[in-house]
């Protein structure tokens, strides 16, 4: 797989993207991921700029039509993209079975707003999805697009060692994922409370604590997250 990201801001996305499981999957060749800084693509070669006024005397700057249209069609030229991504607020809200679906494609392209947003024109023309992390306001896209990549990427089979541990993570079967211990099996805190491990999982019954575990699931989501059963 392959993850074009284009931002204003490169620098944000230098972290998030270069540690943990991404730069695991990187380094095995499960996936290239290359960020694109919108400037170099902008015809304003002193000031560099890729935004100007609305029309209409809206407050805000909007980012302009050419420097994306550019970017978007030199990658594009280059091979084929399953997704041109944007990451908006208005977009439809990202969730784990969305994840699962991108992580099954070959080529990503991720648009990361800023300012007003971007002309709509864009939006019509090139934009295939347009996607939220939630119902609030970032400064920009990167921190979303960021989002996006991981949740996308440690998904794909190899990502991480044990595959099983992504399957049963919350939303893969619409349900919160149930609680988890460690050693010690019994512990005291600072406070003179001491807390054990269910019995259940130290019987060593595996049907049994498969059970438990959809039994907790099901309770947790009940109580944290009702919607996901209605759904």
């Amino acid at each position: 797989m392959r993850i074009d990201i284009i931002t204003v801001l490169p620098e944000l996305l230098d972290s998030p993207l270069n540690q943990s499981i991404l730069k695991r999957a990187q380094a095995k060749g499960l996936v290239e991921i290359h960020v694109h800084n919108l400037r170099d693509w902008s015809t304003d070669l002193k000031r560099r700029s890729v935004d100007d006024y609305a029309f209409g005397g809206s407050a805000g700057m909007v980012m302009q039509c050419e420097p994306i249209d550019r970017c978007i069609s030199e990658l594009k030229s280059q091979r084929h993209y399953d997704q041109v991504i944007f990451v908006t607020p208005d977009g439809e809200t990202f969730n784990q079975h969305m994840a699962n679906d991108l992580s099954m494609c070959d080529n990503l392209i991720i648009l990361c707003g800023h300012y007003k947003g971007i002309d709509q024109r864009v939006r019509e023309h090139l934009i295939t999805k347009e996607i939220t992390i939630g119902d609030y306001v970032l400064t920009g896209g990167e921190l979303p697009a960021a989002i996006i990549t991981d949740a996308v990427v440690r998904v794909i089979p190899g990502a991480i060692g044990d595959e099983q541990s992504a399957l049963s993570d919350s939303f893969q079967d619409d349900l919160l994922a149930p609680p988890v211990y460690t050693r010690p099996s019994e512990y005291t805190f600072t406070d003179g409370t001491t807390a054990s491990v269910p019995e259940i999982l130290l019987s060593g019954h595996e049907r049994k604590i498969r059970e438990w575990e959809q039994e907790m699931a099901l309770q947790r989501t009940q109580a944290l997250r009702p919607d996901l059963l209605e759904d």
